[in-house]
C-alpha cells in the first residue's frame, strides 16, 4: 500500500501544512501548554487508519529491536559514596529498553511518511519556537520505536536534551501511565524537592494517559518525569522524532551501540563533531 500524509494524519483537525488562522491558533494552543508546564498533546494526531498503519509495521519489525538493562538514577550519573544515602542521586532503579532502530522504516513506510510530510518539522518547530533546529542525521536514530513490554517501564528521569517530539501507537494492556513534576529544577537543582517524588510524597505529579495517535511535545531537561510499569502481553510502542541544534549531528559510537546493538561507519567518521555535552 501507498501512504500519503493525508491518510496518516487527521489535517482536518491539525492543518499543520497550511498557513492561516487555524494554523496559528493551533500554535498558540501547544506555545501555551509548553510554557505553563513544558508538556503539549495534540490528542488524535493520527487517523485511526494512520494509527492502524503504524502499529502493523511496528509489529512487523518488533524483532528488530535491541534490548538492554541497567540500573540508573534520575541523572544517568555514576553512585557518589561522599552523598547522603537518601539523596536522589543515590537512588537507583531498574531500567530496560527495546528500541528499534531507524533503518528499519522505508522511506515510504508509515512511520516516516508522517516524519516526511511537508510541513511536519517546520510545525514542531514553530511549537516549540527553537531558533537552531535540525533533523538528527543519525541513520540508527533520526526516528526510532520505543517498545515495551509487561514489566517494563521507564523509571524517574531527566532528559539530556532540551524536548523530545514523541507519538504514542499502541498502548499495553494495563500502565503505562506518563507521570511528571513539572519544572521541577526550571531554578535549581531542588534536590529536596526530587527526593520526594522518588519517595512518592510528592504533591506536584501530573499523571497523562497518553492514548494512541497522541503526538506529545515534552520540555524534559527541567521536569522529572517517569512512565509507570506496564502489565499484559500487548507491547507498547512510541515513535520518537529527533532534532538537534547542529547540522549533520549522530550519535557517538559507544552509546549508539549501547542502544541499538551496534554501530555504521558514519559513527566513527564523525566522532568528536558534537559541539554539546549532553548524553546521547
Amino acid at each position: 500500500m501507498r501512504f500519503n500524509g493525508a491518510m496518516l494524519i487527521d489535517l482536518k483537525r491539525y492543518p499543520i501544512h497550511q498557513n492561516g488562522t487555524e494554523r496559528d491558533a493551533l500554535l498558540a494552543g501547544v506555545r501555551q501548554d509548553l510554557a505553563q508546564d513544558g508538556c503539549a498533546v495534540l490528542k488524535g494526531f493520527l487517523t485511526p487508519s494512520g494509527i492502524e498503519a503504524l502499529t502493523q509495521e511496528a509489529d512487523s519489525v518488533a524483532d528488530k529491536g535491541h534490548k538492554s538493562f541497567s540500573r540508573t538514577n534520575a541523572y544517568f550519573t555514576e553512585d557518589d559514596p561522599s552523598l547522603p544515602k537518601d539523596d536522589p542521586r543515590r537512588q537507583f532503579f531498574e531500567r530496560s529498553n527495546a528500541f528499534i532502530p531507524a533503518d528499519n522504516f522505508a522511506k515510504d513506510g508509515p512511520l516516516r511518511t508522517v516524519h516526511d510530510f511537508d510541513g511536519f518539522d517546520q510545525f514542531i518547530q514553530d511549537c516549540l519556537q527553537e531558533k537552531k533546529f535540525f533533523r538528527y542525521a543519525d541513520p540508527l536514530a533520526d526516528v526510532i520505536i520505543n517498545m515495551a513490554d509487561a514489566g517494563n517501564g521507564f523509571p524517574w528521569h531527566f532528559d539530556t536534551n532540551n524536548f523530545t517530539v514523541t507519538l504514542a501507537i499502541q498502548n499495553a494492556e494495563a500502565g503505562g501511565t506518563f507521570e511528571y513534576a513539572a519544572g521541577i529544577r526550571e531554578k535549581s537543582e531542588s534536590f529536596d524537592e526530587v527526593k520526594r517524588v522518588l519517595d512518592g510524597t510528592s504533591e506536584k505529579i501530573t499523571a497523562l494517559e497518553l492514548e494512541p495517535g497522541d503526538l506529545q511535545l515534552f520540555r524534559g531537561r527541567y521536569s522529572l518525569h517517569r512512565v509507570a510499569p506496564l502489565t499484559g502481553d500487548r507491547p507498547r510502542y512510541v515513535a520518537i522524532f529527533s532534532y538537534v541544534e547542529e547540522p549533520g549531528m549522530v550519535g557517538s559510537v559507544t552509546r549508539t551501540e549501547q542502544l541499538y546493538g551496534r554501530s555504521l561507519p558514519i559513527h566513527k567518521e564523525r566522532a568528536g563533531q558534537r559541539t554539546d555535552t549532553f548524553i546521547d
